[in-house]
């Protein structure tokens, strides 16, 4: 099928970039006392975990997610591609395998055309496809901005899975995937430059991650997304009781991406990432620049296990609980 000729630069319908999520610490007061369940939901609640999983009988779990968000590229289908495999990454990242999902789209009707919205919807189902996952309906509303995303369910084995509180000293971390989309997407968004390396970052699917983590016998590991590698780092070392230590030379990134947070395309999402973690980092002698990476709004990024994953990058260790909750040397 060939895809629809460009009619509008997507990316400039979006107030904010990408996930427009609220500042972490904000939306963690929002729903402190509002989350939580009886013993047989087994992830979820006031940690921030990346899905919920329940217990159900024949001793398996129903894992269920959702996601969505402003565009963060102008192809349609791209951004339909990104946005389903970003919220099958939350399934991935407790232990979970996707089985379906529901669409989420918000569309303006009046300005943008329902075929560009079919495309989108077009990117969500082939990679829904490439994952196994049957896409059966969802929901749409009229809305000024175009926001797409997936409700998930999947399954898991409850004595297999993922958590963000499972993290013990003496582990080392590992992270799957490069940081950088963050500030190559605010480069697009301000001049339109398309970056294919990012795009097929994002649209790598966390499946095999999840199932290396799990084969090799992690208990502990969240999805790096909005808050920025150092944001996830910090909620599951809370959790988990534990000081998590970066060592920013191990960390992987994009082409490209120093050059894009030199230039100044860095979001106000990842500004405000770094001033949530900062007064709980040692940040030793790090510079600005590094610093704003480590904390870069990612868009359906990797997996940060607290494990060892063949081929993937040890970026550091977890450590017992000192001074600050994070150290970046």
């Amino acid at each position: 099928m060939t895809r629809l000729a460009p009619v509008a630069r997507l990316t400039q319908y979006a107030r904010g970039g990408g996930s427009c999520k609220l500042p972490p610490g904000e939306l963690e007061r929002v729903v402190a006392g509002l989350t939580g369940g009886g013993d047989a939901l087994l992830v979820g609640g006031p940690d921030g975990d990346d899905a919920a999983v329940l217990r159900i009988e024949g001793g398996r779990a129903v894992v269920s997610a959702a996601d969505f968000f402003t565009p963060v590229v102008d192809d349609a289908y791209d951004w339909g591609r990104i946005a389903a495999a970003n919220a099958l990454s939350d399934v991935y990242a407790v232990g979970g395998e996707p089985l379906m999902a529901l669409n989420l789209l918000g569309w303006p009707a009046d300005a943008l055309p329902a075929e560009l919205a079919r495309e989108v919807l077009r990117g969500g189902r082939d990679m829904a496809a490439r994952a196994g996952v049957a896409i059966a309906g969802g929901h749409t509303i009229d809305d000024p901005e175009p926001k797409y995303g997936l409700a998930v369910t999947g399954v898991a084995d409850p004595d297999r899975l993922l958590r963000l509180d499972a993290g013990r000293p003496g582990v080392p971390l590992t992270l799957t995937k490069p940081l950088g989309v963050g500030v190559l997407n605010a480069r697009h968004r301000a001049t339109g430059e398309v970056f294919a390396h990012a795009v097929a970052a994002m649209t790598e699917l966390n499946a095999a991650a999840g199932r290396a983590a799990l084969d090799g016998g992690a208990a502990c590991a969240t999805g790096v997304a909005g808050s920025g590698l150092l944001g996830h780092l910090y909620k599951l070392a809370r959790a988990s009781g534990v000081t998590a230590v970066v060592d920013s030379s191990a960390v992987p990134y994009l082409d490209g991406a120093r050059a894009a947070v030199r230039d100044g395309f860095v979001s106000g999402g990842t500004r405000r990432n770094l001033r949530w973690v900062s007064p709980h980092t040692d940040f030793r002698r790090i510079a600005e620049e590094e610093r704003l990476l480590l904390a870069d709004a990612q868009t359906s990024g990797g997996l940060l296990v607290a494990g060892e994953i063949p081929g993937a990058p040890v970026i550091g260790e977890l450590v017992g609980r000192g001074r600050h909750t994070l150290v970046i040397r």
